[in-house]
């Protein structure tokens, strides 16, 4: 236990905290029209070292800040190794990073990772990031009157106002858009994919079923791996990761929001990931799947307007040559098949020009922008 200026730290290390770190944000946001509840049961997945693969490499630490005996903020510090390993750089990761709007409990909560960070050899804290580069990541600091999406953390605007005084600074922005789906395919697009295709010999895998989809399940991951590597902070997923990946997501998704680009060889030359959005059905599910939020569920993936896209990845040596083209011809008709106006493209970083251009072809906005926040020690 630590006490700074009256505000009380205390580790978790029991499940009923645990129980109190998960509920802390439904209390804090409460009655925020724009705050995505996740699922409960997902973040006890996620914070359990028995279920989650990441904490095979990962030390990792959860603090809850107490006032008067209550709650008031929390904070989670992780020490991922096969990063340092592979970005030679000692840096503690700060997540899951609530608090309220007084600047003794950010102080406290942040002191208390960067010493313990220090206390571990470390040089720098960063975040908020999580295990890996598909939990959520990046303090929302523009956007904060926008639905938020089960991918991506809310906060509120006062967050980043306090890092700022307590030293720390801007190591990367992700910025995000909202996409118009067109119509129909634009000419340009279907031109380009048209000519790709023949140049590449690739062609979109069609599915009647998830079942068609469980073959290619494992290579998925793998692309997605090769794709991101260069990415800032991505570590590689380790099998164990990927099949926990694979168990979890890859049966929700409705197979026809999928789209897989075979090469002549039957491999995954990319593949794009898109959902209905989940974001409504989320906030009346209150994180709870039962007794009723599987079904706002289920009717928000059967009937919705809008898209959020997920993972869109090439195999390195086929990007920069058009086959992102296939890949949205073959989604932008799945959107329009099923009467999807518009789409979030999730979190980009903003150094990412190549992507973010892909968007002048669409009537869209930047609405969204995030930050990983670095402090040196």
């Amino acid at each position: 236990m630590l006490v700074v200026m009256d505000i009380i730290i205390k580790e978790v290390k029991k499940k009923k905290d645990l129980k109190k770190f998960i509920s802390f944000p439904y209390k804090l946001y409460k009655g925020s029209k724009y705050w995505i509840p996740p699922l409960i049961n997902d973040e006890f997945n996620i914070l359990d070292k028995e279920k989650n693969p990441a904490f095979d490499f990962c030390d990792v630490k959860l603090w809850l800040a107490y006032e008067n005996e209550e709650v008031v903020g929390r904070i989670a510090g992780i020490i991922n190794y096969r990063y340092i390993e592979k970005w030679k750089n000692k840096y503690a990761r700060f997540g899951w990073i609530d608090f309220i709007d007084n600047e003794k409990v950010s102080k406290a909560l942040l002191e208390t990772v960067e010493k313990w960070a220090k206390e571990n050899g470390m040089e720098a804290v960063h975040g908020p990031l999580g295990f890996t580069d598909l939990d959520p990541e990046g303090m929302l600091i523009e956007g904060f009157e926008e639905l938020g999406t089960i991918a991506t953390i809310y906060n509120y605007p006062y967050y980043s106002k306090h890092l700022k005084k307590l030293g720390y600074e801007k190591d990367v922005d992700w910025v995000e858009f909202e996409v118009k789906v067109p119509e129909k395919v634009p000419e340009k697009i279907e031109r380009i994919a048209n000519i790709v295709g023949k140049k590449y010999k690739l062609t979109a895998l069609k599915t009647k079923s998830s079942k068609d989809l469980k073959p290619y399940a494992k290579e998925i991951f793998k692309v997605l791996n090769n794709a991101f590597e260069p990415l800032y902070g991505v570590v590689p997923l380790t099998e164990k990761q990927i099949e926990k990946y694979i168990a979890h997501y890859m049966g929700i998704i409705p197979h026809k929001f999928i789209s897989l680009i075979l090469d002549e060889s039957g491999k995954i030359a990319a593949f794009g990931i898109t959902m209905p959005s989940l974001s409504k059905a989320f906030q009346k599910a209150k994180g709870r799947l039962f007794p009723f939020g599987f079904l706002h569920i289920l009717k928000a993936l059967k009937h919705n307007n809008l898209v959020d896209m997920y993972l869109v990845a090439v195999r390195p040596e086929l990007q920069g040559k058009g086959v992102n083209s296939i890949l949205f011809k073959e989604l932008i008709q799945t959107c329009i098949d099923n009467k999807i106006e518009k789409a979030e493209t999730n979190i980009e970083l903003e150094s990412n020009t190549k992507v973010q251009a892909q968007w002048k072809l669409f009537e869209h906005r930047q609405h969204k922008r995030r930050r990983c926040f670095i402090k040196y020690l």
